[in-house]
């Protein structure tokens, strides 16, 4: 994605009716960007009840018991630090991610499936290495032959992301609803321009 998120993404009041809150790691990280975590209004409550968040950002918006009154939490942190996964699984989703929703010879963003680079029917094996996003009519027009062959070639050579690689994919694609209070937070450890 290309220039500021804060101005190429309108915040959709209607989508944060649900009052999502923003979950923030120890170190005041989101746990994930993409998708972007996030607890329902009550899982954020619960936690600051059972002592497991601190609430640092509210919405206006409150609720109510009959001997108390609290604000929507809008941000959350977890007291304790949860340390990020260094195994990336491989699925669909996250081969996806890596590509950055692109097919990786055409460069289009719909309609995408995946493709094995060497085909499994000559001994092409389902892994990181060997498969990549592609749009339906550029693994149509490879089918099962080899990229010499079929007269293609790949943007990026396919590769086992790390967990760290995923995560920066993850931040080229926030939401089209993003809360206020969530913008200090989102991206706060992207180097500044000069």
């Amino acid at each position: 994605m290309d220039g500021d998120f804060r101005t190429h993404f309108v915040r959709e009041p209607s989508a944060l009716r649900q009052h999502p809150a923003l979950v923030l790691n120890a170190d005041y990280r989101p746990l994930s960007y993409y998708p972007l975590s996030l607890w329902p209004w009550q899982e954020a409550v619960k936690a600051a009840f059972l002592d497991r968040v601190d609430i640092i950002a509210e919405y206006d918006e409150e609720v109510r018991s009959p001997s108390m009154v609290l604000k929507i939490p809008s941000v959350v942190v977890l007291k304790d630090y949860v340390k990020p996964r260094k195994r990336v699984a491989f699925t669909r989703f996250n081969l996806f991610l890596r590509d950055e929703f692109r097919c990786q010879y055409c460069g289009s963003k719909g309609d995408l499936t995946f493709d094995h680079v060497v085909p499994r029917a000559s001994g092409g094996i389902t892994s990181w290495e060997n498969v990549v996003a592609a749009c339906s009519p550029c693994n149509l027009r490879k089918g099962s032959k080899s990229l010499r062959r079929a007269g293609m070639s790949l943007y990026r050579a396919p590769r086992q992301p790390t967990a760290g690689e995923l995560l920066n994919v993850g931040r080229k694609f926030p939401p089209n609803h993003l809360h206020d209070s969530w913008l200090d937070f989102l991206y706060w450890d992207a180097e500044l321009e000069a």
